[in-house]
């Protein structure tokens, strides 16, 4: 029996972050810049957080990943890399962890972390996805924000000398939270991107919802479960997911996955696979007003089109208005 060939992706030369980044990813940043405290913040924690540091515990507890180590995974990073026309990687390790996931950490040079167990869990592009999902993070410059995101967490307890406070802090906190929520969906674009396959993406939320093993799920029914989780219940629903989503750097994976299909389906990805897309030749003159109202739109057209009980009950009282 001849072997399957390989299925053909087209390669997205020159293509800018800014095809994957959602709007409200840059525009949850510009928010965060504005925060009384924050640059104050970020200068202290640059100073605390030695990314040599950072580098040396993963170059002595995992294992770096090239072409002599993992192969299998360095080849998916470098096939994802081309696709996305990024050849300037980070550094890639392997860590014993369990859990399916990953993470990209560091400064000025960020580091991209996967667990072991999404190599036992993963087929050959869920494995894809999860890599340029963490390659989208580090090409955004996700990795300084989740870096501090991470350390401001350890501090928590601590943080009596930092000048703002213990409420400034957590104001500052549940800022990065939000960011870090929508980072998350850009990420999740990139991974699209790379793989060229919208359901892998589905298969993949669908692994880190319920733990890998697909044999007996059903990813419409999984896909269905998002819109119950959006539109259930009454307000108490709605805001025990607010409170819920207050402490998340991560939004549900069934959330996750509809966005994702959204997008897809609705979004630019058809016309960035055409080769209408932003290109990194162009990113200078990118106006920072204009990232600023599309985060806004991206705010508002998320709200008029939520089935969530709150939102349909603030529409309803500005309609009357």
């Amino acid at each position: 029996m001849d072997e399957e060939a390989p299925r053909r992706r087209t390669t997205l030369t020159g293509i800018s972050s800014r095809a994957w980044e959602h709007p409200a990813d840059r525009g949850a940043l510009t928010a965060l810049r504005e925060l009384r405290g924050f640059d104050t913040v970020m200068r202290k924690l640059s100073g605390i957080v030695n990314e040599r540091a950072i580098r040396l515990a993963y170059l002595g507890s995992g294992i770096k990943v090239d072409r002599h180590q993992y192969s299998r995974v360095h080849d998916a990073y470098m096939e994802v890399a081309a696709t996305l026309d990024i050849s300037d990687l980070p550094e890639l390790y392997i860590m014993r962890n369990p859990d399916l996931g990953g993470m990209c950490v560091g400064i000025d040079k960020p580091m991209i972390i996967i667990n072991s167990g999404s190599l036992e869990m993963l087929d050959e592009d869920e494995l894809r996805f999860l890599l340029a999902h963490e390659l989208g993070h580090a090409e955004s410059g996700h990795g300084l924000y989740q870096t501090m995101l991470n350390t401001l967490l350890r501090l928590t307890t601590s943080v009596a000398w930092i000048p703002v406070g213990v409420v400034g802090l957590r104001v500052i906190i549940a800022g990065l939270m939000e960011w870090s929520r929508k980072s998350e969906l850009s990420a999740d674009r990139a991974g699209a991107l790379a793989v060229q396959d919208p359901g892998v993406s589905v298969r993949f939320m669908a692994k880190m919802a319920g733990g890998g093993d697909l044999s007996d799920v059903d990813t419409t029914a999984f896909l269905a479960q998002a819109k119950e989780f959006e539109t259930g219940g009454d307000l108490r629903e709605s805001f025990l997911k607010l409170l819920m989503l207050e402490t998340r750097s991560h939004d549900y994976a069934v959330a996750r996955a509809a966005a994702l299909k959204t997008w897809t389906d609705e979004g630019e990805y058809l016309d960035y696979l055409a080769g209408e897309y932003p290109r990194r030749e162009d990113d200078e003159n990118v106006s920072i007003s204009e990232e600023a109202k599309a985060a806004a739109k991206s705010y508002k057209d998320l709200f008029n089109a939520s089935g969530d009980p709150l939102a349909r009950m603030l529409r309803k009282f500005r309609d009357n208005i």
